[in-house]
């Protein structure tokens, strides 16, 4: 596979998730926007200090963002919901895309891919989004995607669990310029998923100690990660009234064979959804922010400039690498053959000849 073999752009980077992912695909990073100041600093620390990281993305021009091929991001969809045409025209309103999604950041996703027309573009979501205000949402994300700006999508919902030790699933749409054959549902996931034990502190001397997550001698683990006595029986005691009352809230113990629940951003409040047993008679610990990163598929190598607060929030609001870089693989021939590929299906439609939608081979 060349290297740089295609130019794309990371909105909402959040740390750099999707651009390790593309990357890995032989994707150059030519335009990053992120807002959070945090979030920023770790991915200036991983992604190169010099570059030029934009703020928040409503306020950028998007015919200064430079060309590319294709677009990335995992926007934020605040709630919305659309009323009937007839009446927005009854009324003297906008109706369709200069309303439906005037507002939300998704719009702003929907006026770069207008202005610049890259290639393909992956977006990624929560799960949740299909079924959103009665699935009206994600109605009209695909009217604008498809109707509107004119490109073929697919969608699938992914499991992070096929790669990582945790259950984390995500919507990932995906959109192609021109028609091409891809589909997401024919990504190809592994069938084995790694136990929670690939991701933790060995504590016996074979890591080298990483301060302040873990010390020396041995690596073992800073016992500030432990709760307290009152943490923990405050927490067993909500999770008991709520067995009590039927619902299933609680905390979520785990050891080295589990596949832990969703890290959520909220993680550095009390660590319940993600508590990794001590043994029996042990205050059980949280996950330190460098199990985080590798529970999100972070290499070591990944710098963490920041405070625990900040980066349990990082790593909860990241993508799982692992699942984009195997997806923008997937992407990446379509992407590479997309302007040939064009050409070949206007030649075949001219010819009135059959088309098959297949992807130029390419070097790996």
């Amino acid at each position: 596979m060349p290297r740089e073999a295609f130019t794309f752009i990371d909105l909402f980077a959040g740390i750099g998730g999707m651009r390790m992912g593309f990357e890995a695909a032989g994707g150059r990073c030519v335009f990053t926007s992120e807002w959070n100041l945090f979030a920023r600093k770790t991915y200036a620390a991983n992604f190169g200090p010099g570059e030029a990281i934009a703020g928040d993305i409503r306020e950028q021009d998007e015919d200064k963002i430079p060309d590319h091929d294709v677009l990335v991001g995992g926007f934020p969809c605040q709630p919305f919901s659309i009323a009937g045409v007839s009446k927005k025209n009854a009324l003297g309103r906008p109706h369709g895309f200069a309303c439906a999604t005037q507002g939300t950041l998704f719009f702003d996703v929907a006026r770069i891919i207008a202005s610049k027309r890259p290639r393909a573009f992956l977006l990624e979501n929560v799960k949740n989004l299909v079924n959103h205000d009665s699935g009206r949402t994600f109605r009209v994300i695909r009217q604008t995607l498809e109707e509107e700006l004119g490109y073929r999508i697919s969608w699938r919902v992914i499991d992070a669990a096929h790669f990582v030790p945790q259950h984390r699933e995500r919507i990932l749409i995906a959109g192609f310029r021109e028609e091409s054959g891809f589909d997401l549902e024919d990504v190809k996931l592994p069938e084995t998923a790694p136990k929670l034990r690939t991701v933790l502190h060995p504590e016996n001397g074979t890591e080298p100690s990483e301060y302040p997550y873990t010390l020396a001698p041995g690596g073992r683990i800073n016992p500030k990660y432990t709760l307290t006595n009152k943490l923990w029986a405050y927490l067993q005691a909500y999770a008991a009234k709520h067995r009590a009352a039927g619902n299933g809230f609680g905390f979520g113990l785990v050891d080295g064979e589990s596949t832990a629940r969703t890290l959520s951003a909220r993680y550095y409040k009390d660590g319940s959804e993600i508590l990794v047993s001590r043994g029996p008679g042990e205050n059980p610990r949280r996950l330190t922010p460098r199990e985080c990163s590798r529970l999100m598929g972070f290499p070591d190598s990944f710098r963490i400039p920041v405070s625990d607060t900040q980066a349990y929030k990082q790593f909860g609001n990241s993508v799982a690498v692992p699942v984009i870089a195997t997806v923008a693989r997937a992407m990446q021939p379509w992407i590479l053959g997309l302007p040939e590929f064009a050409e070949r299906r206007r030649r075949a439609t001219a010819a009135k000849l059959p088309f098959p939608p297949e992807p130029l081979l390419v070097s790996s």
